[in-house]
C-alpha cells in the first residue's frame, strides 16, 4: 500500500514539473550584435553602447545628456568617455563588443579612425551609429548597417561669416584702421577636423561674399578648448592689441576663452569693444550674448543630434532599416542625418534654450 502512495505521489510530481516547464518557459528573439530581447509583454530594451570623445567638452555634453534623454523607455545605454584618445576608445569598443551590445553609437576622436571600428562592428553584426565626427566617405561605404548623424560644417562657417558681415555693414565706425578691410584672428579647432577646416574656410568666405575685404592677423589652433582658447587670445593681443576688428571662433568654448583674455585687457567696459563670435549656442555662450561679450554664435543642434543617434541606434537594434518613418528625422543618401544650423544672437537667444 505504501509502495503504491509513492508511485502515485511521484507520477504527480513529474506531471506538475512538466506542466511547469511547458506553460512557465520562454523563447528570444536575437538580435544584431548577438543580444536578446524577450517576447511582447516582457520585452527588454535593446542596449547601446555609446563612446564620446571626451566628456569635458561643453557641446558633447549636451549631446551626450540628450542621447540619454531620448533613451528613456527606449533603450539602455552604456555612455563611456573616450578621454580624447583613439586607442583608449578602441579598447572601449572592443568591450562593447564582447557584451555583445545592440547597436553602436560612436564619436571618434579621430574621424580617420572610423573604418577599423567599422570592421570590427561588421564582423560582430553590431550596427554603428558615428556622429558629430564625419568619417571619410569610404569608410561609410563599407557596410549596410553604418550610419552618420551630424550637421554641414560649411553651413555653420557661412552664418558665422554673415553675421560678423551683419555687423561691420551696420557699424563702419568698427573698422579701427578706418580702412575699409576687416582685420581678424582665427581661434581653430582640432587641425584635420572637418569643423574647424570648413568653419574656418566658409566663415571668411561669407564675408568677402558680402563684399567685404579681409586681412588675416593670427591663425592658431586652439583645439575646441576655453583655456587654450584664452592663452591664444592673449598671445594675439601682446602681438596686435587694438590693430584686432574681430575674432573668429571655431566653437564657443574658444570664444569664450577669446572673451576672457579681451575682459583682462579692459575690454567690454567704457566703450572698449571687439566683436567675438562662435559656433554652438550653448548655455555659457548665450550668458555671454546677454550681456553683451559675444556678438554672434550659431545654433548646433545638440539635442536633435543627440535625439537622431539615439533613435537610428534603436531602430537598427530591432532590425529596421532607418527612414523619416522609424526615426522621426530625413535620411539622405541612405545614411545620413544633417540636422540644421541657425543663427543666436542677443535677440532671438531664447531660441537656443
Amino acid at each position: 500500500m505504501k509502495k503504491k502512495i509513492v508511485s502515485i505521489l511521484v507520477a504527480a510530481a513529474m506531471v506538475t514539473v512538466v506542466g511547469c516547464s511547458s506553460s512557465g518557459g520562454t523563447t528570444t528573439n536575437t538580435k544584431p550584435g548577438g543580444g536578446t530581447t524577450q517576447p511582447a509583454g516582457g520585452a527588454a530594451k535593446p542596449t547601446i553602447g555609446v563612446a564620446i570623445y571626451k566628456f569635458d567638452d561643453t557641446f558633447m555634453t549636451g549631446v551626450r545628456n540628450a542621447i540619454s534623454a531620448a533613451a528613456d523607455g527606449k533603450a539602455t545605454t552604456d555612455i563611456v568617455d573616450s578621454q580624447n584618445s583613439q586607442p583608449t576608445q578602441n579598447d572601449k569598443v572592443d568591450l562593447f563588443i564582447t557584451k555583445k551590445v545592440n547597436a553602436l553609437a560612436i564619436n571618434p576622436v579621430d574621424r580617420t579612425a572610423a573604418g577599423v571600428i567599422i570592421d570590427k562592428a561588421k564582423k560582430a553584426n553590431i550596427p554603428v551609429v558615428f556622429f558629430n565626427r564625419e568619417p571619410l566617405a569610404d569608410d561609410m561605404k563599407k557596410w549596410d548597417k553604418v550610419y552618420y548623424v551630424g550637421a554641414k560644417a560649411e553651413q555653420s562657417g557661412t552664418m558665422e561669416g554673415e553675421l560678423v558681415a551683419d555687423y561691420f555693414k551696420k557699424h563702419p565706425e568698427a573698422f579701427k584702421s578706418k580702412d575699409g578691410v576687416l582685420h581678424y584672428v582665427m581661434l581653430k579647432g582640432e587641425p584635420g577636423h572637418q569643423d574647424a577646416e570648413l568653419r574656418t574656410k566658409f566663415s571668411i568666405k561669407a564675408i568677402e561674399d558680402a563684399g567685404i575685404k579681409v586681412d588675416k592677423l593670427a591663425e592658431d589652433t586652439a583645439m575646441w578648448d576655453r583655456v587654450k582658447g584664452q592663452e591664444k587670445m592673449a598671445a594675439f593681443l601682446a602681438s596686435f592689441g587694438d590693430k584686432i576688428d574681430v575674432v573668429l571662433a571655431n566653437n564657443d568654448d574658444m570664444a569664450l576663452g577669446a572673451i576672457e583674455a579681451l575682459k583682462a585687457k579692459g575690454y567690454f567696459k567704457d566703450g572698449k569693444y571687439i566683436p567675438v563670435v562662435g559656433v554652438d549656442a550653448t548655455a555659457p555662450a548665450v550668458k555671454a550674448l546677454e550681456e553683451g561679450t559675444m556678438l554672434g554664435t550659431v545654433l548646433n543642434d545638440a539635442k536633435n543630434q543627440g535625439k537622431a543617434t539615439l533613435n537610428i541606434a534603436s531602430a537598427l537594434a530591432a532590425g529596421q532599416t532607418p527612414s523619416k518613418d522609424t526615426v522621426g528625422f530625413d535620411i539622405t543618401d541612405g545614411k545620413y542625418v544633417w540636422v540644421p544650423y541657425k543663427k543666436i544672437t542677443k535677440d532671438n537667444a531664447k531660441d537656443a534654450q
